[in-house]
């Protein structure tokens, strides 16, 4: 019997899980449920701080309840580390009370706000930031939330893994590589950005204290937590694109790692930030070069929205259960790649990182559901290969990659990205993420936590 049990959390646009590890790494259960995402009008989607909130407290009964059927009664989670998607946050009183509900970073709102930026801001938004300017970056949901009567001054803009961390009990604080999400950290300097500070209408106390993914943030000691979960040292873990990343220990810097789940995501490891121009110039592609989990080390950042896009098509074609999944999946391997209509009868668009409106164009008869998922995977192919064409441009090629995520569990999707990754492996995990982020919980459990984290020792 082992003597220490950790927790990862991980907030996914789909679902919020939890896995539980022991002190070897092993995994000892995981537990699931849906994010309390809310859907409004013309793709419009929040979510209510209080219900996030009872969503982590059921998983966490759930955890609890599931560690004492396997291990006794006297077993209890020791560390908690939570990762979880970026740009979407929630804002604070300053009474520290939710002002907001989260905005989702796939939400269309915030077109005026980007057309009303001060042309200074505007053009060099990407070479300050890394990241591409458009309604997915939290400072552009912040000034559509500010221009609709929200008052910020005052007010403190917390990540939602940050927001959890603090509602459990641990001290506020910005991790950078969600801070990086949010448009406004300046990527040189690591400070926010004063220019696009001031036009928000905030001071740089709108941001807590920033610090590394894993450090210690205190301990668990809300109202209503399982016993067993009840004085658990907490920490937040970072993006979970990036956290995924990690989960390996393997530090790669010519591979692909590729997480995919509603957004697909090609991330690549640096030594250094690429300079301005670099960044700028990624930009014009949707490519981030943001900070890593890990200091001192950045990535790039290539997302398109595939996994969305295949959802949608699913639904579609009236797939809603696993085992409708598996049909289509085997459906699409009995054809060839290439599909077996004629070129240019079915086109797809939608998957570029600024769309996700999925677009099915019919110019013949006899399209099946196997026919539109293949022509969907192939439209996915083209748009990852322009990214990747971006990116050799401005560091070397890579030479491998890593699937992760949900949907490399089809065989056709896995096939498809053959086509168009190299040297294609497949991770053996069904939650890398969570699983990143146990070992950060890990982490807070052991001597190594007196060093700092680098390539070398990570988690």
């Amino acid at each position: 019997m082992t003597s220490t049990i950790v927790a990862g959390l991980d907030l996914g646009s789909t679902g919020v899980k939890i896995l539980v590890a022991d002190d070897a790494g092993a995994e000892v259960l995981i537990r699931q449920l849906p994010t309390p995402w809310r859907s409004g009008a013309g793709g419009t989607t929040t979510m209510h701080a209080a219900d996030l909130l009872a969503t982590v407290h059921a998983l966490l009964a759930l955890a609890a309840e599931g560690l004492a059927d396997l291990r006794g009664p006297e077993a209890r989670i020791d560390a908690i580390a939570v990762s979880g998607m970026g740009e979407s946050g929630i804002v604070l009183g300053p009474d520290g009370a939710p002002i907001s509900p989260a905005i989702a970073w796939f939400d269309p709102r915030g077109s005026e706000q980007v057309e009303a930026l001060p042309a200074s801001i505007r053009s060099s938004f990407a070479g300050r930031t890394g990241l591409p300017l458009g309604v997915q970056v939290s400072a552009i949901k912040l000034l559509h939330l500010r221009d609709n009567g929200l008052e910020l001054c005052g007010a403190q803009w917390l990540n939602l893994p940050e927001f959890v961390v603090a509602s459990l009990g641990g001290r506020a604080a910005a991790e950078y590589s969600l801070s990086s999400r949010t448009g406004l950290l300046d990527q040189d300097t690591g400070a926010p950005w004063p220019e696009l500070m001031a036009h928000l209408g905030v001071t740089d106390d709108f941001l807590p204290p920033f610090v590394d993914a894993g450090t210690p943030l205190g301990e668990a000691c809300a109202a209503g937590l399982p016993a067993s979960v009840a004085g658990a040292r907490l920490t937040v873990a970072g993006h979970d694109h990036l956290v995924s990343a990690v989960s390996t220990g393997e530090f790669a810097d010519d591979r692909y790692h590729v997480s995919m789940g509603t957004a697909e995501v090609l991330l690549r490891v640096l030594d250094a930030p690429l300079p301005f121009d670099a960044r700028d110039r990624l930009a014009e592609h949707f490519i981030n070069c943001v900070r890593h989990v890990v200091p001192d080390r950045w990535v790039l950042v290539a997302g398109v929205k595939t996994g969305l896009l295949m959802r949608r098509t699913l639904h579609l074609v009236g797939v809603n259960d696993r085992a409708g999944r598996d049909a289509l999946d085997a459906a699409v391997m009995e054809q060839p790649f290439e599909g077996t209509l004629q070129s240019g009868d079915v086109d797809v668009a939608g998957a570029r990182n600024d769309d996700g409106v999925l677009r099915l164009s019919m110019h013949a008869d006899g399209a099946g559901p196997a026919d539109l998922f293949s022509a969907v995977l192939r439209h996915g192919n083209d748009e990852i290969a322009v990214l990747i064409d971006a990116m050799d441009r401005e560091v070397p090629p890579a030479t491998s990659a890593l699937l992760t995520g949900g949907w490399a569990g089809m065989r056709s999707v896995r096939r498809a990205r053959e086509q168009v990754l190299p040297n294609v492996r497949v991770s053996d995990r069904s939650q890398d993420t969570a699983y990143g982020a146990a070992l950060f919980a890990g982490r807070l459990l052991t001597p190594i936590l007196s060093h700092p984290l680098t390539k070398e020792n990570l988690p």
